[in-house]
């Protein structure tokens, strides 16, 4: 339920409303704007008939039924967009945020020349695997713990945040230790015990979408985050399973526009893994961002045919830069005169 309140409410109007909400079982939830006041009445046990009662109160103009399962996450609660900060990069401000690098993290002379080399072409997060999930358990699985220090050695020495991947409740304090973001893989997108750690943790999250969820329960592996603290979350379109065999998975660009329509939350793509294939990285990163996306997760390797993951998708170094000069994204660079 949705309590909105008047333009002319006053605090101690706004404080009962939320103690009643509280009285009777539910989360309250206070979203203050410029122009008005709404307070979310979150739960599943809550006296809801009392809470409709409120229409009564002073100060409050109307009580509203959130139409979808998916609370927190919904513009009907929030019309104003999240925007998310990853160590002072801005991810859903207008601008479209670009995070870029290895599928997996394989030597540290790997990792510091592929970001070098994106934080010259104007990326904005440095991505790197250093536990990886596969689905033969003869693949590589990544480096660990000297991944997570490879990683924020890179970050030093060009500046980008990072983002990796978190695996299990058990690494989650010391991916904690390195990442400036932790994401959600698509396998783990319903992986309720590890949502619920994370969500108590001062780290925003990036939400991978499942291969086989529906844009629901998307939302509602979000709403996870959210109900148990954490804000600060992205949403990220990574391809879904379909009967289509010619690319690697289909990237759902409806899904793009139609979760900005339904939720505050900023959403990126994934191109890389949305196709699987190299030369569809460019047209459909075009595509994402044309379909409303804050941003792009893109895999990057000096030397793709070498990579020991992802090397079909990956783009080489001076591919990459292209990308970004042709999305505009790339940093402007002073000529001076002679």
């Amino acid at each position: 339920m949705i309590v909105n309140m008047s333009a002319s409410a006053t605090k101690e109007q706004i404080s009962h409303v939320v103690e009643r909400i509280q009285e009777c079982g539910y989360q309250a939830h206070l979203i203050q704007g410029a122009e008005r006041t709404v307070i979310g009445a979150v739960g599943s046990n809550g006296r809801r008939a009392e809470i409709e009662a409120l229409r009564a109160a002073p100060g409050v103009q109307d009580v509203i039924q959130i139409a979808h399962p998916f609370k927190l996450v919904s513009r009907q609660l929030q019309q104003r967009r999240t925007i998310v900060d990853v160590g002072g990069v801005q991810i859903g401000a207008g601008n479209v945020t670009v995070m870029a690098g290895p599928c997996s993290v394989e030597s540290g002379e790997q990792l510091m020349e592929t970001a070098l080399a994106v934080k010259a072409a104007g990326a904005n997060l440095l991505r790197g695997g250093a536990y990886k999930p596969r689905t033969s358990p003869y693949d590589f699985q990544g480096l660990g713990v000297e991944a997570l220090r490879l990683l924020r050695e890179a970050s030093e020495e060009t500046g980008l945040p990072i983002v990796t991947e978190v695996m299990s409740e058990t690494d989650v304090e010391i991916v904690a230790e390195y990442a400036d973001m932790m994401q959600v893989g698509a396998r783990n997108m319903q992986n309720f015990s590890l949502l619920r750690k994370l969500a108590i943790l001062e780290r925003p999250i990036l939400l991978k979408r499942g291969p086989s969820a529906t844009i629901k329960e998307w939302l509602l592996a979000a709403e996870y985050l959210l109900a148990g603290g954490n804000k600060n979350v992205v949403l990220c379109e990574r391809g879904i399973k379909t009967f289509e065999t010619a690319t690697r998975n289909t990237l759902d660009l409806a899904a793009i526009a139609l979760v900005k329509e339904l939720s505050h939350l900023p959403v990126i793509a994934d191109p890389s893994h949305g196709t699987g294939i190299r030369t569809l990285v460019s047209p459909m990163s075009k595509a994402a961002i044309a379909a409303g996306a804050d941003g792009l997760m893109i895999e990057v390797h000096p030397c793709p045919e070498r990579a020991l993951s992802d090397g079909p998708q990956s783009l080489d170094l001076p591919g990459f830069a292209e990308l970004m000069k042709e999305l505009g994204t790339a940093p402007v660079r002073e000529v001076k005169a002679a």
